[in-house]
């Protein structure tokens, strides 16, 4: 709780609680009500258990700790605003927590940039906006309201006379019109309210010049569709929008990473992408460098709109989580001379340079941008590239689940889903998966899937110079019938050695899912379609669509058989070469462990008996670790490439 010097000037403790307690001390009719989303389950890895303790203990009871229960499933209260003596508020992107310090020169390293265990975290950046007078009693009316919803009883509070202006904040501009956008759920004692996208939609289709905008995620494909409409219809409006470069936590990764890829799918449909910029803020400093962790939820339209606030560009901002946005429109000269004079800070900070060097580049802002970030200086804005963010196994079911466009209904998605078609295609499909199940490990035919049989059979071969032919054949075959590969691997390996073994194994490995794979592009999207429906093949894409990194990840955590993923990428859009090298780049971890300990593996299998189960043991666990390892790996190497 201080400013860039790193000490308080107040006699009072930096950190937030005990602040809170000294003020009580010094103030003897205060009191301070904290309300705070009852997070879910979902998000607990990520929060904080004990917060009320923290703040009640020494509080002498003038501190009330509410926690808001209230909201649907899959929704949260997303609202950030403070409000004292309901005559000054704050409203913006800002959460009162750990790993937010930092002053607007976003430094490489900064001594104060440090968590509660002294570990530095990277530049971050977020914009919070102070009012007074009538916006900030109106913002004491809605964090007033959302105690009742909550359940909770707060003592009403009417303004305080005088000046509660800090001195340390500078005054922006006055009489300026303002408006306050909420996102509200309609509950039995609410009627709801969806000003947040209402105003997106108006001020947007006001635009003729350019947006300027800030935010922390860009999976909200109904806004995207709003400013690609816009731009193609006003051909010299531009569009400026900074993000992070990647998110902070894996749960986010999951649920917004993956929208980002199709954030820009209508504007490029539209013609409209090289007016466009997703950019995301970096320093650097000789070698080192990092990249800007954007929070901040802003938008500037032709310099005469201003929009702070908590909702994100994504889906749960529009209907799903609870909002507040503070918007001002420029009513004369000096409100606008304020509003482009923030756009330019703005932009100049990110870019390391003074206000007065962005106002002499306004008619080619995007370019000036472009020509500064290759020019390779300590800061700049720089391209993200959506089409080629990597994304999870998960991701596609993740997604829906955490960035929704409403709250999550189970009765009502259960309905959708589980239609009576769905119901059979389902069935159908898990009793295909169940007879092929039976049909190698629970019937006669579980005889040919052990290892050691099936090495046995590859020995046969083993000294003729077609061995390794055989081996490719068998694993083809093997494909077809959707066989364990990871038996014909070990199988291989221990039959032919581990050089050998090895070599065979990748080139089984290659033509069995080449031939899958042009099995799959002969039946081509459209048969596809008619065979698994729509929703599938949206997950489709995002799990094999996305190059050769994300086919390497499943190969390594596999969502599916081996087969059946050789298909659904034939079928996809996903190129040959990409599918191939992210094939060689998954699968080559368990290759080179079954080929360095195949004789262990084909021991057990004829011999099973604790003194061999642990070497097997081991090969596991080490082909999970080298897998880990690799995947961590790609992973990083994607991130430094973007």
């Amino acid at each position: 709780m201080v400013g860039p010097s790193g000490r308080a000037d107040d006699g009072l403790p930096v950190a937030l609680g005990p602040f809170l307690t000294g003020l009580l001390a010094l103030k003897p009719d205060l009191r301070i009500n904290i309300l705070i989303w009852d997070f879910a389950a979902l998000y607990a890895v990520e929060r904080e258990w004990n917060s009320g303790e923290k703040f009640l203990a020494g509080s002498d009871g003038r501190i009330q700790f509410g926690l808001d229960s209230s909201l649907p499933l899959g929704s949260s209260q997303h609202q950030k605003i403070v409000v004292i003596d309901n005559a000054v508020a704050f409203s913006g992107g800002l959460d009162l927590t750990i790993r937010r310090w930092d002053t607007s020169e976003h430094l490489l390293d900064h001594p104060m940039r440090r968590d509660p265990d002294g570990k530095s975290y990277p530049p971050f950046h977020d914009v919070q906006c102070i009012v007074e007078g009538e916006a900030a009693a109106a913002l004491g009316e809605i964090a007033t309201a959302r105690w009742h919803a909550a359940g909770c009883t707060v003592e009403a509070c009417e303004a305080v006379a005088g000046n509660r202006w800090p001195t340390s904040a500078p005054e922006g501009t006055r009489q300026i019109q303002a408006g306050i956008a909420r996102t509200e759920l309609k509950t039995a004692g609410c009627s709801g309210a969806d000003e947040v996208a209402r105003l997106f939609e108006a001020s947007i289709n006001t635009a003729s010049r350019f947006i300027y905008i800030e935010n922390q995620f860009t999976s909200a494909t109904e806004i995207a569709e709003m400013l690609a409409r816009r731009m193609a219809d006003v051909p010299a409006l531009r569009v400026l929008i900074v993000t992070p470069k990647a998110h902070s936590s894996w749960l986010e990764s999951q649920a917004m990473h993956g929208g980002r890829g199709g954030f820009i799918d209508p504007f490029a449909a539209a013609g409209v992408a090289d007016r466009l910029r997703i950019l995301y803020p970096a320093v650097r400093d000789g070698e080192s460098s990092a990249a800007v962790m954007i929070h901040s939820k802003v938008m500037i339209i032709d310099d005469g709109f201003l929009r702070v606030g908590s909702a994100n560009i994504n889906n749960r901002s529009m209907g799903a989580d609870t909002e507040c946005d503070l918007a001002f429109e420029a009513g004369c000269e000096e409100h606008r001379e304020f509003i482009r004079g923030l756009r330019r800070r703005l932009i100049g900070h990110f870019c390391g340079v003074q206000e007065d060097t962005i106002a002499d580049n306004e008619d080619d802002m995007l370019g000036f941008i472009d020509r500064h970030a290759a020019a390779g200086t300590g800061r700049a804005l720089l391209p993200i590239d959506c089409e080629a963010t990597p994304l999870g196994a998960v991701t596609g079911i993740i997604q829906p689940i955490a960035d929704p466009r409403q709250p999550l209904n189970l009765q009502r998605a259960a309905r959708r889903m589980w239609t009576p078609r769905t119901v059979l295609a389902v069935a159908g499909t898990a009793t295909a998966l169940a007879g092929l199940a039976l049909a190698w490990y629970a019937t006669s035919l579980s005889d040919y899937t052990d290892v050691g049989y099936v090495a046995s059979v590859i020995s046969r071969y083993s000294q003729s110079a077609l061995a390794p032919l055989f081996v490719v054949t068998a694993f083809v075959l093997g494909g077809l019938v959707v066989f364990p590969v990871v038996v014909l691997i070990a199988a291989t390996a221990a039959a032919l050695g581990p050089w050998m073994g090895a070599l065979s194994a990748t080139a089984g490995v290659l033509a069995s899912a080449l031939v899958l794979f042009m099995i799959g592009r002969f039946l081509g999207h459209k048969r596809l379609q008619s065979l698994l429906g729509a929703r599938a093949l949206r997950v489709q894409r995002r799990i094999v669509g996305k190059g050769v990194l994300a086919v390497a990840m499943i190969r390594m955590v596999p969502v599916a058989p081996f087969s059946v993923v050789n298909v659904l990428a034939g079928a996809s859009q996903l190129k040959l070469t990409d599918f191939l090298a992210g094939t060689v780049l998954g699968m080559a971890p368990g290759i080179v462990v079954m080929a360095a300990l195949g004789a262990q593996i084909a021991d057990f299998a004829k011999n099973a008996s604790w003194s061999n189960a642990v070497p097997l043991g081991l090969t596991i666990l080490l082909w999970l670790a080298v897998c880990l390892a690799v995947q961590f790996v790609v992973t990083w190497w994607s991130g430094r490439r973007r």
